[in-house]
């Protein structure tokens, strides 16, 4: 019997990072000690002040109510007021911002909005598990330009230039990046500016939700490039500098065409977002940064004691992230390789077996990519990290 089910969802990838979350949490619920460095899941409690928002929010009693599709004035304001301030993105007005359920969903309604069938979308690799999925549920074809470990995996605006063909859109990366931690300069991204300038129906989205997990200094927005607003898309939202991943807020700027055909299909698809997050994402954005800048800090450390223990584990071959919360080491020397009833043939297979033998989870650099390597996560405790790392290395050390 043929499946009920549409080829669009027959086709489709599921998510790898959820997918292994969901794997460990099983393992959890039979006892199993797993340690997980599978989610990009802050292990920080959202902020007082913005508990405490939304919990003023109920009180008053006037957000229980459908909220305006595209979100609250105050709170698209607050957001417009901070690009300007901090991203130099001197054009952004209330009009431009629309408030969504996560970046994730921001960023399919703007490929809904941008893509034809056949229109190809150029994507950074490594690259965040979801892009290629939504693209092609679009209609939208990816394009993989690969950047690698010697060059802190960031393609290049050469790289770029050379995949562009007369069916490209769009061209998306992320920085900071989901799943390396690399952190585009300006003077990178300025040399992909003048290369998407060259193609006056390109528009670029520029995944920024990692933002305030930073560890260069300031980070910069290809929107605030001359000439750069009117062709891009800034990403953005509150889950991870504001521990905030459950909540659901994330947001676009984008240029007024864009922004109004984004909230058209919102309006189609959810509506606004909940109201009381809304509340507490203003809290976020508007109130004390004291606590994001505290978490950051906290992650950097971590950073540096998970450098320290991969560089201890013979094969492990790594960069130094810049920003977001993950390593992203290349495993090819385990390759090849067998222990405990498991051969290693690839990132799958090593993530499998870390899994099954050292009880920590990882995401295969396949999901992202690049098959060469796995993403580890280090937004957990330190304890969980040195723990982790110290079975991941007698594991790996078991291989032969």
């Amino acid at each position: 019997m043929n499946s009920i089910l549409s080829d669009r969802i027959l086709n489709m990838e599921e998510s790898a990072t959820l997918a292994m979350a969901k794997k460990a949490r099983e393992l959890k619920s039979q006892g199993i000690d797993i340690i997980s460095l599978s989610l990009g899941e802050p292990d920080f409690k959202t902020p007082k002040h913005i508990q405490q928002a939304a919990k003023d929010a109920i009180d008053e009693g006037k957000y229980f109510a459908y909220p305006p599709v595209a979100g609250y004035q105050d709170l698209r304001e607050a957001i417009a007021k901070k690009l300007r301030e901090e991203n130099n993105i001197t054009q952004a007005k209330a009009e431009n911002i629309v408030v969504s359920v996560g970046a994730k969903h921001s960023i399919a309604n703007t490929f809904m909005c941008l893509l034809n069938e056949g229109d190809e979308v150029v994507i950074f690799s490594p690259y965040w598990v979801s892009y290629a999925e939504i693209i092609k549920l679009c209609g939208g074809v990816p394009v993989l330009i690969e950047g690698n470990l010697e060059n802190n995996f960031k393609a290049t605006a050469a790289q770029l230039e050379a995949a562009i063909t007369p069916k490209t859109k769009a061209v998306i990366y992320s920085s900071p990046c989901n799943p390396t931690g690399s952190v585009f300069s300006q003077t990178e991204l300025e040399a992909i500016a003048e290369v998407v300038k060259k193609h006056p129906n390109m528009v670029v989205i520029a995944d920024e939700i990692y933002e305030l997990i930073n560890f260069t200094g300031k980070n910069f927005s290809i929107a605030s490039i001359p000439g750069m607003f009117e062709r891009t898309v800034t990403v953005n939202g509150f889950s991870k500098g504001y521990a905030m991943t459950g909540w659901r807020v994330g947001y676009i700027c984008a240029p007024l065409e864009i922004a109004k055909a984004v909230e058209k299909m919102q309006g189609q698809f959810t509506s606004g977002n909940t109201g009381i997050a809304q509340r507490a994402a203003l809290a976020g954005i508007a109130g004390d940064q004291t606590p994001s800048k505290e978490m950051a800090e906290q992650y950097l450390k971590r950073r540096d004691l998970v450098l320290g223990l991969l560089r201890d584990i013979p094969g492990i071959k790594t960069h130094v992230p810049e920003g977001a919360f993950y390593f992203f080491p290349d495993v090819t020397a385990f390759f090849g390789k067998s222990a405990h009833g498991h051969t290693v043939s690839n990132a799958d297979d090593l993530c499998i077996y870390l899994l099954a033998v050292a009880n920590v989870s990882l995401v295969t650099g396949g999901a992202f990519g690049a098959p060469n390597c796995v993403r580890i996560s280090y937004a957990a405790s330190e304890a969980d990290l040195i723990e982790a790392l110290k079975r991941i290395k007698k594991a790996l050390g078991d291989l032969a």
